[in-house]
């Protein structure tokens, strides 16, 4: 059984294990979030995650570890979703996880999926648009009363390539709503300024950067002005 940063690959089943959590493929995001902390810190226990960015489910399954009752999966990628559901079954975690083949958006419309496999789909930014590959861009205001959240009881969390300047900009009526939100920003992909978000959160909330130093490690190439994660508590 090969080894991976302690995970196991059962040649049998023909999954990735560690710890009773299991995944058909290792991916780089499983490492971030499972052996390199990026979501350390973020409070989800017996809370709804609204977790934009699925990719294959590696956040939404931490989340559930972590204690949330429910998490609404959103992943635009047909391949990184289609592996998604495998691994949710592989986890046993079809009643907490409920996976969202959409992309969000500010606005309904479609979203324009690129021609790039499941392997590398996470550093891509699915933007709104027409082409012939789209699946449907979601609003939060869709999402709330599609699944009847409280937002007041819920955490938004965003790691979507750009789509966070889109929905924090253009549709922070619907953001400002969530007790909690942690995204994480792509200056460099979308040629806006970080500050931007910033100022707009802080109208309601206080924020603070996470985990710099896995950044400074794994993306050392990028300054804090282009790529970062940033946690958002409401104000009461």
């Amino acid at each position: 059984m090969p080894l991976r940063d302690g995970w196991i690959y059962d040649l049998v089943n023909r999954y990735w294990l560690r710890n009773d959590v299991k995944f058909r493929h290792m991916r780089w995001p499983i490492l971030e979030v499972f052996d390199f902390g990026s979501f350390e810190g973020i409070d989800v226990n017996n809370r709804v995650v609204v977790d934009v960015g699925a990719y294959v489910g590696d956040s939404a399954v931490y989340f559930v570890l972590k204690g949330a009752r429910k998490v609404i999966a959103i992943e635009p990628h047909p391949g990184a979703f289609a592996e998604m559901l495998d691994n949710i079954k592989l986890n046993n975690l079809e009643n907490v996880i409920i996976p969202i083949n959409a992309g969000l958006a500010s606005k309904p419309g479609k979203i324009c999926i690129e021609n790039v496999d499941a392997s590398n789909t996470f550093a891509i930014y699915h933007r709104p648009g027409d082409c012939p590959n789209t699946v449907p861009a979601v609003t939060l205001g869709e999402l709330i009363s599609r699944f009847g959240i409280d937002p007041n009881d819920a955490v938004l969390k965003m790691d979507c390539e750009g789509c966070e300047f889109d929905v924090i900009l253009n549709d922070y009526g619907s953001v400002r709503l969530f007790s909690e939100v942690v995204f994480e920003y792509h200056s460099y992909a979308t040629n806006r300024s970080v500050i931007e978000l910033i100022n707009t959160m802080g109208k309601d909330f206080n924020c603070q950067l996470m985990n710099e130093k896995f950044y400074k490690k794994y993306f050392g190439s990028y300054s804090r002005d282009q790529l970062g994660l940033i946690r958002c508590v409401r104000r009461r």
